[in-house]
This record gives C-alpha cells, structure tokens and sequence, in this order.
C-alpha cells in the first residue's frame, strides 16, 4: 500500500467521476500525522488539536468493489456531517482509505499498517467476511475498535467475534428466518443450495438449511461456487436435472450479477423459486426487470415511507451528484449509520480511548425513526451484532419511478429473526484482555 492511497484519491469505482466526488469530500485534510501523542501531557493536549483519523477498509477491487465504494461513500457522508459541525471532540476527522481487494490477506496487512503506521483511532468497513475477519483479528491485538459495517456470515457475531469488533448489517441466519419458512409454504419442499464457496456462502447456506429442514424441507443437494466464477452453465444444467421448487443461493458481489443473467438465458428463474438471502443494491443496480427475479432480503430500502427517508435520499443526491447510482440503498445506508453511531458513541464518551467506546456501544438502543427503518434496533453486547428490521423483497412490477425496482413484501422486527446459536459460539475477550487503545 503506498501513502497516497488515501481516501482523497479513491473511489467507489473506477472512473473518474467517482474519484473526483470522493476526493471533494477529502479535500483540506490529507496530511497524516505520525508519533505516540500521548507519552507526555503536552501532547496530549496537542493531540486534541490533530485530525482524528478514521481507517476505511473497504474493496475497490475484486468481488465485492461496487459494494466497497457505496460502503465508503456512506461512511465519507457521515463523517462531512460530523466534520461541518466541528468534527468531534474539537477534532477535525480524517479519513485515510486503502483498498482492502476482497481478500483477507489485503485486509489483514491494511488494517496492520492503518493502526502502526497511520495512527487510525477507529476502522471502518468490509462485505467480504474472511476480509472482516482477517481485519478484526488484527484490531483486536492492539485494541483498536472495529466497525464491520456490511460482511454478513453469522459467525462475524458467533464464532469470530471480538470485544473491538461490531457487526452491523444483518446476518445470513436473520435473512434465513425472515423468508425460509414462507418460502416453503408458498413454494414448495424440495430445495436446492448454491452457495458461494468461502466462509459467507458456507455459513448461511448452514442457516438456510437448519431452517428450512427443521420446517419439512428436503435439501436434494448444494452446488458449491467458487468465488469470481463467470460460467455458471454447469450450474443450471445440474439444477435442469434436480428440478427443484426451490434454489436457494447465497451468492454475491459480482458473482450475483453475472448468475441472474445467465439464468435469466436459459429460462430457470420461470421454472422454479429462487431465494437469495440478502440481495445488495450495487450487486442489482441496473439490471433489467426479468434479472431481478426471485425473493430476496435487505436492511432498508429508499422508498420506506418512514421519517427522515426522503431528506436522506436528497442528502446523497446533494453530496454526491451525477451518480451512476442515482439513489442510496442498503449498502450506502449501512455504511452511514454505522459510523454515525461510532462518531456518537466517541463524543458520549468524551474520550477515543477504545474502552470507554465499547462499553458505550453495548447494549446500545436505537430509536427506528432515528434509524429510518420499522422497528427499534440494538447492539447485542453478548455477541456485538446489530439487530434490526429485516425486510423481504422482490422485484416491482408496479414501480411509481424508474430506480423504483423493489418491491417490499414485509418488514420483521429484529426480535423475531435473531440468531440464537450466535451467543453460543461467541466468546468475548474481557476488557483486561483487550489492550487500551487510544489516538
């Protein structure tokens, strides 16, 4: 990673436009500050005059980079936010990106060298959750808090939780019970899994198939995918054969895309049900009517008629105009709030130092119209996840304007979706265990 790759310099994709939106967000705080501010009191107090770095660890490459960029963009929102009411405890924020590439090794040595080398107070950012977990494990060694604002395998909140690390979109194993047991009731019993070989796929596959089994659905079989895989033919020539009721997938990023056209090709999406578990918008942008086939899950959508959502829609289109994605979705939505809630968390606090964050994020309430979703969220403390609202959707055969392409079928109060296996696996490391961490 070289230093100029820095927020100023990036964006959500590559072409220049983006670029150049992200770097007017940026611009007037590039410099980067180096040396342990707080050895002596009077650098401390110079402390509180230096920016307040912010490490965003989001993909601009690979599988999951049209995710990347909409999660970095709604962080950057969040942060001219805070930034225009004077940062936070009288600290201008600066956030310093490096593209993370989908893959763990990449997020392992980018969140080493934001914490050793950049001083990053807080990280943010991941979709890919071996990525995740790769940065959450280096984060926890030196106690730096860690915002896993969109990789979405249940065991990011089960068995590779940590005491920096919270989780916040919803899980493989919420979107499962949000949709399986309609799916079997309206579909039928005979189901198929497609599944994205790596710890995402694998794990709400495991969710997808304890639910719908434990409700009298007969799984025939599960194809494995590789990641980045382009010729799914193999694929649909084995599910031609099984004839499901039901596919079942997880699948996602570019992989996602590239399987709805092709079974839109051969004809599979009139044959039988599809279910994807949590269907992002970057991954469904665009694509053609007959492509958004089946039923799937999101967090939020941008036309919830709730407070707040309207003048949330304007605040991108303002921030960010001329967008090939004229309006936000779930990705951007969740990367917004997640480092809203953290930038709040740190001015209660009234301190960066990560143990007095953390104990203000656990157990923390959120208000839905605070959040502009349907029901009341928190952050569990036993597991650190965020549970909220999940809601069901397919494609809008009825939309009232052209980027209307969801159709929103129901809304789940989080207390009906949590994963319960999650508290079980998870083991916190204790605050004595947890190295003080401060910038």
């Amino acid at each position: 990673m070289r230093e100029e790759d820095r927020e100023v310099n990036a964006g959500p994709a590559p072409d220049r436009r983006r670029r150049s939106i992200v770097a007017a967000l940026a611009a007037g705080s590039t410099a980067t500050f180096f040396g342990p501010w707080k050895v002596h009191h009077a650098w401390a107090q110079a402390a509180q005059r230096k920016p307040l770095v912010v490490g965003l660890t989001m993909d601009a490459s690979g599988q999951y980079a049209a995710s990347g960029g909409m999660e970095r963009l709604g962080a950057m929102m969040a942060i001219k936010e805070f930034n225009d009411k004077g940062g936070v405890l009288g600290r201008r924020i600066e956030a310093i990106h490096m593209d993370t590439e989908t893959t763990p090794a990449t997020g392992s040595r980018v969140a080493e060298r934001m914490i050793t080398r950049n001083e990053a107070a807080f990280l943010i950012g991941a979709v890919h959750s071996g990525v995740a977990n790769a940065i959450s494990q280096v984060a926890q060694k030196y106690g730096c808090v860690y915002f896993n604002t969109n990789s979405s395998s249940p065991t990011e909140s089960g068995k590779d939780c940590h005491r920096v690390k919270f989780v916040w979109d919803g899980n493989g194993t919420n979107f499962a019970h949000a949709i399986v047991k309609n799916a079997i009731r309206v579909n039928g019993r005979n189901w198929v899994l497609l599944t994205n070989d790596y710890v995402w796929g694998h794990n709400t596959s495991k969710a997808t198939r304890s639910l719908a089994e434990a409700n009298g659905a007969k799984i025939a079989d599960e194809l494995l995918v590789p990641q980045n895989t382009r010729d799914f033919s193999s694929y649909l020539l084995k599910l031609q054969q099984l004839k499901p009721d039901v596919v079942a997938t997880a699948v996602g990023g570019d992989d996602i895309k590239v399987l709805r056209q092709q079974v839109v090709q051969v004809g599979l999406h009139k044959r039988m049900a599809w279910l994807n578990n949590q269907q992002d918008w970057p991954d469904v942008y665009g694509l053609g009517p007959e492509q958004i086939f089946g039923v799937f899950g999101t967090t939020w959508y941008y036309r919830l008629d709730l407070p707040g959502v309207k003048e949330f829609v304007a605040a991108y289109q303002k921030q960010y105009p001329g967008m090939a994605i004229r309006v936000p979705g779930n990705v951007f939505y969740n990367g917004y709030v997640a480092t809203r809630e953290l930038l709040r968390a740190v001015e209660e606090a009234g301190t960066t130092n990560n143990h007095a964050v953390i104990r203000k994020l656990e157990g923390r309430r959120m208000t839905a119209r605070d959040r502009m979703q349907h029901f009341d969220a928190w952050i569990d403390p036993a597991t650190h996840q965020c549970q909220q609202t999940i809601y069901m959707a397919a494609y809008n055969d009825q939309a009232a304007e052209k980027d209307d392409i969801f159709r929103i079928m129901a809304q789940v109060d989080a207390k009906d979706v949590v994963d319960q296996d999650a508290p079980k696996s998870c083991r916190l490391e204790t605050f004595e265990a947890t190295p003080t961490y401060e910038q």
